[in-house]
């Protein structure tokens, strides 16, 4: 079993995110996004988002996507608001703008689906993952990012 040590995240690359997130069991997950690191992993991924953004792929996509993380140490929710526009994607940790899709999510799945180690559909499909506003955006959401396969 993969040691779920994320604490200096920043010098995690992106497949190596994905193979740690593949090898850990979802109790590990759950007991590091329960803790004082939550932040700085979200803060991460979210930071990591546009440059694995692909424009060549986005097209004329212009879209406003709330992500919603639940299970905050609180008991709230992190909300990170992603903007794709004009071919550019930016990412602020406060929602100001009305979104076209909005994705709520506990945090193993968020983990999951942002590393390539979860179905998003089937986390759909099951309740796992909520998704309102615009689903076929919703569905082609991994297509607009470069996501490494663990």
């Amino acid at each position: 079993m993969t040691d779920f040590d994320l604490s200096d995240f920043s010098s995690v690359d992106p497949k190596q995110f994905a193979q740690i997130v593949k090898s850990a069991p979802d109790s590990q997950i759950q007991e590091v996004m329960s803790s004082d690191l939550r932040g700085k992993i979200l803060y991460e991924v979210f930071g990591r988002m546009p440059t694995l953004f692909r424009p060549d792929r986005a097209g004329s996509t212009n879209a406003v996507i709330h992500w919603n993380i639940t299970g905050a140490p609180d008991g709230g929710v992190d909300t990170y608001e992603v903007v794709i526009e004009n071919g550019v994607c930016t990412v602020s940790p406060s929602s100001d703008r009305d979104p076209k899709l909005s994705l709520t999510m506990g945090p193993v799945e968020f983990l999951k689906v942002v590393s390539g180690a979860g179905n998003p559909v089937m986390m759909f499909m099951t309740g796992k993952l909520k998704a309102k506003g615009d689903l076929g955006l919703a569905a082609n959401i991994a297509n607009l990012f470069d996501i490494p396969k663990a």
